[in-house]
C-alpha cells in the first residue's frame, strides 16, 4: 500500500520523545481507531488474502489499532501502541528488483485449480503484521525479532518496511524478497524519511554479525548476496538500497520527490536542495535516508511533512499553474489516505501515560491531527464508531468531507483550513498538559478516558466549525451561481 513514513530519534525531537509516523494511503479506505483487549485477540489467526493460519502466543497485551471498517479484505490494523508503551506502524510498501525477487521469491497464495488439489497459502503481509506482532512485544528489539521469526517461517507476499518505537529507541525493518530482512536502530539524533522505496542507504554488517547493537539481519544475508551476485557496490562500500532496492523512472515521479521535499524542509541549511548547484533534486537517487535535522523536530513538523503537496515549489498542484511543472510529482498529502498516525513515546512522564497516539483521518493536507492516550479500555465513539456510510458523527467522515470540499476551492478555503488545524493542535496540547499534570500529581491514571473524551469533544467542535466554513466557501464557488443587481 503506497505510504510515506517519518521516524524521529529521541535526540532529534523537541521533547526527547521518539516518534514513528506513516500515512496509510489505500484507496479511500474507511478506518477507525479502536482498543483491542486481550480477550478479543484471536488465538488462531487466519489471513483473508493469503489464507495463512498461524497459532498465536498466550497472554497478549492490550493495544490500539486502526483497522478497516469493512472487514472483507482482512483487519489491516495499520498502527498502534500497546500496554507496554511500544508503538508500531505497518506497513510501508517498498520497492525491490528482479534480481532479489528471483533469488528469494515472494510467497504468494495459490488457489486450488481442482477438487483434487489443495490451495497453497501465501505469506504474511500488511493485512496481518500489526495483529501478529504488536500484542506480544515489550520493546522495539522484541518487535524486530518476532517479526523476523514470522518472515523466516512463513515468508511475505509483498515488500514492506515496518517501524517500532519505545521510550528510547526507534527501529526500522525492511523485507528482502520472500524471507530475508534487515533492520536498523535509528540514530538518536536523526530523522528518517521513507517514501515507498527500499530506504536504507547504509548498514553495518560487522555489527549485525557481531555485537548487534544497532543492526540485525537474516543469518544468511552475506551468503544470499554473494551466491546471487546481488552486490552492485563499488570500492568496498555497502549500500543496501543499491543491492535490494530499485532505480526506476517511476521512482523519480512517485517516490524520490517526496524524499526531496522532506529533506529540504528538515535540513535547508546543511544541504543544497534547489538551483543548478543543488546536491539533491526531486529525481535524485541518492537522497539521504536519514539525516540530522537543522533544528529539533516537533509533532507539528511531522504533520506538516505528511501533509505536503510541494508547497513553495513549482510542483504544487494548487499554486504551480504557470510553472509548466504543476502536479508532475506524487504529493505526500494525497487524496486517498485513509488514516495517518503518529505514535509518540515520551520521556519524563509516568509509564501509564508515556504513549500518545496522534490520529488524522483522510487527506492530511486538509485534516487536523488529534492526540489520544492509548492506555485505555475504550476510545470515544467519535474515533471508534465509524460506519461505511457518510456521517458527521465521527472524525473520519467529517475529515473526508472537509478535504473533498476544500480541494475544489483551495485558495479561498486554505486560511480556514490552517486555522482549523492550528486550533486543534493548540487546544490538544493544552488538554494534554492539563491531564498530564493532573494524573502525575494524583496518580489516578483512570483520568485518561476523561481526557480522551474532552479531546474528542474539542475536536468535534472545531471540526464542525471548519466544515461549516468550508461548505459555505464551496457553495459560493459553485459553477451555477448567478447574481442579480436587485438581489
Amino acid at each position: 500500500m503506497p505510504c510515506t513514513t517519518v521516524l524521529v530519534g529521541k535526540n532529534a525531537s523537541n521533547d526527547r520523545s521518539t516518534m514513528i509516523a506513516r500515512t496509510d494511503d489505500g484507496h479511500f479506505d474507511v478506518k477507525k481507531l479502536i482498543v483491542v483487549e486481550p480477550k478479543d485477540q484471536p488465538r488462531k489467526y487466519k489471513s483473508v488474502l493469503s489464507h495463512l493460519e498461524i497459532e498465536l502466543p498466550e497472554e497478549p497485551l492490550r493495544y490500539t489499532a486502526c483497522p478497516s471498517v469493512d472487514p472483507k479484505d482482512g483487519i489491516w490494523a495499520a498502527t498502534g501502541i500497546n500496554a507496554a508503551s511500544v508503538g508500531m506502524t505497518a506497513t510501508e510498501t517498498i520497492t525491490s528488483n528482479p534480481r532479489v525477487l528471483a533469488a528469494d521469491p515472494l510467497v504468494t497464495y495459490r488457489a486450488a485449480k481442482s477438487r483434487r488439489e489443495k490451495e497453497i497459502p501465501g505469506g504474511i503481509g500488511e493485512e496481518d503484521i500489526v495483529v501478529l506482532v504488536l500484542p506480544y512485544i515489550r520493546s522495539t528489539r522484541e518487535g524486530v525479532l518476532r517479526l523476523a521469526e514470522l518472515l523466516e517461517r512463513y515468508g511475505t507476499y509483498e515488500s514492506n518496511g515496518i517501524a517500532f518505537n519505545d521510550e528510547n529507541e526507534v527501529w526500522w525493518l525492511e523485507t528482502i524478497g520472500g524471507h530475508h530482512w534487515m533492520a536498523r536502530r535509528i540514530p538518536d539524533d536523526c530523522v528518517v524519511i521513507n517514501p515507498n522505496q527500499f530506504g536504507m542507504d547504509g548498514f553495518d554488517l560487522e555489527d549485525a554479525f557481531g555485537a548487534q547493537e544497532a543492526h540485525l539481519c537474516s543469518k544468511d544475508l552475506k551468503e544470499f548476496i554473494r551466491d546471487n551476485d546481488l552486490d552492485l557496490n563499488q570500492d568496498g562500500t555497502f549500500n543496501p538500497r543499491d543491492i535490494f532496492g530499485s532505480r526506476r523512472d517511476m521512482d523519480h515521479i512517485y517516490n524520490t520527490p517526496r524524499a526531496w521535499f522532506m529533506g529540504r524542509y528538515l535540513a535547508p541549511y546543511s544541504h543544497r536542495w534547489d538551483g543548478p548547484d543543488a546536491e539533491f533534486g526531486p529525481e535524485s537517487d541518492n537522497i539521504p535516508w536519514s539525516l540530522v535535522p537543522d533544528r529539533k523536530v516537533a509533532v507539528e513538523d511531522v504533520k506538516y511533512l505528511l501533509s505536503a503537496h510541494y508547497q513553495g515549489t513549482p510542483y504544487d498542484p494548487y499554486t504551480g499553474r504557470d510553472s509548466g511543472k504543476r502536479g508532475i510529482y506524487r504529493p505526500i498529502g494525497i487524496n486517498r489516505t485513509g488514516v495517518t498516525s503518529l505514535c509518540q513515546i515520551r520521556s519524563g512522564v509516568p509509564d501509564a501515560i508515556r504513549g500518545l497516539e496522534w490520529i488524522c483521518f483522510g487527506s492530511t493536507t486538509f485534516s487536523a491531527m488529534l492526540p489520544v492516550y492509548p492506555n485505555v479500555r475504550r476510545l470515544p465513539d467519535y474515533l471508534s464508531r465509524v460506519t461505511l456510510d457518510t456521517s458527521t458523527e465521527n472524525l473520519f467522515w467529517s475529515s473526508r468531507l472537509i478535504g473533498a470540499l476544500a480541494d475544489k476551492c483551495f485558495g479561498a478555503s486554505s486560511q480556514n483550513i490552517e486555522r482549523y488545524q492550528d486550533a486543534v493542535a493548540i487546544r490538544s496540547r493544552q488538554l494534554v498538559r492539563e491531564y498530564d499534570r493532573k494524573m502525575t500529581e494524583s496518580g489516578d491514571f483512570s483520568l485518561t478516558e476523561e481526557a480522551n473524551r474532552k479531546l474528542c469533544e474539542m475536536c468535534r467542535e472545531e471540526t464542525t466549525a471548519a466544515l461549516n466554513k468550508v461548505l459555505q466557501t464551496a457553495s459560493e464557488q459553485m459553477k451555477n451561481g448567478f447574481s442579480l443587481a436587485d438581489r
